[in-house]
């Protein structure tokens, strides 16, 4: 049984989108404690390097717990906001490390969806994304032609991920990388032959901003995308 959730959500300078983000999380936070109360849920917002506001934003949430640290690196930003959590666990093979990012929307069932799967025996979560915004008539094309939204899928993103957090500590933990580090943890995974799903169920919105905190992310996709021929 899964008895505390912690929910990481890295931000550098996300003050614009991070409302959205966390309102999104309140509601996936309230679906979840209506079919399961007894699940304690922590969101921890990694502010890394943050100098426009972003801390303000998460004061401002009473529920919502602040880590500031200063290193510019996404998957170290991961790293820290999952060992705030896991030190206050009771048992990892109970708490559920949940990822997801300040510039994406996770939808209602969210939570509830990974805690379900979770108990079911996964130990390792892998979900979709989706544009939050109306991508371009040509862009859209080549992203529906391109990108497999189906239970199964082959995407890794950072902002739909989720792992029990005992295979997260015998896997060794995010990589303190500044890119790549979810595909580089789900690469281990695979290796060690860790129970994962590939889910289509809830998917999550993303920015469909060009240019990303990350060099190579959801907005490198999206500008490859953009940039092939017709």
């Amino acid at each position: 049984m899964i008895d505390t959730v912690g929910v990481i959500v890295p931000a550098a300078d996300e003050r614009d989108l991070l409302p959205a983000c966390l309102d999104a999380l309140d509601a996936s936070r309230g679906e979840l404690a209506r079919s399961r109360p007894d699940v304690v849920v922590r969101v921890v917002v990694v502010l890394d390097s943050c100098t426009d506001g972003s801390a303000a934003v998460v004061s401002a949430r009473p529920t919502v717990e602040a880590a500031p640290v200063d290193v510019r690196l996404a998957g170290a930003a991961r790293r820290a906001g999952c060992a705030l959590v896991i030190a206050g666990a009771s048992a990892a093979d109970r708490l559920w490390l949940a990822s997801t990012d300040a510039d994406s929307r996770v939808p209602p069932n969210w939570l509830t969806g990974m805690v379900e799967l979770a108990e079911a025996g996964a130990d390792f979560v892998l979900g979709t994304v989706r544009p939050s915004e109306t991508l371009p008539a040509g862009l859209d094309a080549k992203y529906r032609a391109a990108y497999l939204s189906a239970d199964g899928h082959p995407h890794v993103h950072g902002a739909n991920l989720g792992i029990r957090a005992a295979t997260y500590l015998e896997l060794g933990g995010w990589p303190e990388i500044g890119s790549g580090e979810d595909v580089m943890l789900a690469a281990r995974a695979v290796a060690a032959g860790v129970p994962t799903i590939r889910t289509s169920q809830f998917p999550v919105a993303t920015s469909t901003r060009l240019c990303g905190r990350a060099p190579y992310c959801y907005s490198s996709y999206l500008r490859g995308l953009a940039t092939l021929d017709d």
